[in-house]
């Protein structure tokens, strides 16, 4: 399984996240999710949220969770990008990209991601 694990401060970008993966053959799905900040926190207005993260944890929790998934489904290919900084409302936090022979894998393991990095991935989030 191809894989990419991106922490940055960069705004992630909409035409720069299709294609990430050259295609070989096998993959016939692709599932793109991208998490953006509300403008409400806990029931305030805010404007963004300040993410901070110890990025050589980030990336061995992400590599953990990729691994799990590798056993888990046949997929192709995975890419995910987290921010670190300031992200504004509206914007993206977070996006992942599952490539897989069939959809229902790749449904699965992306889901699979988000819901394993909310619990185990330590990134910390300070709204503003």
């Amino acid at each position: 399984m191809r894989r990419e694990i991106v922490v940055t401060p960069d705004p992630i970008e909409g035409l720069q996240r299709l294609g990430s993966h050259p295609d070989t053959g096998e993959t016939g799905a692709i599932v793109h999710f991208s998490g953006l900040v509300r403008g409400t926190e806990e029931g305030e207005r805010i404007g963004g949220i300040h993410y901070e993260a110890f990025e050589a944890m980030v990336r061995r929790q992400f590599g953990l969770i990729l691994d799990e998934i590798e056993t888990k489904w046949p997929i192709t290919g995975v890419r995910v990008t987290h921010r670190v900084g300031w992200v504004r409302v509206g914007e993206a936090s977070i996006w992942v990209e599952v490539q897989a022979s069939h959809r229902a894998e790749a449904f699965a393991a992306a889901q699979f991601l988000v819901d394993e990095m909310k619990k185990r991935v330590p990134i910390w989030k300070k709204p503003g």
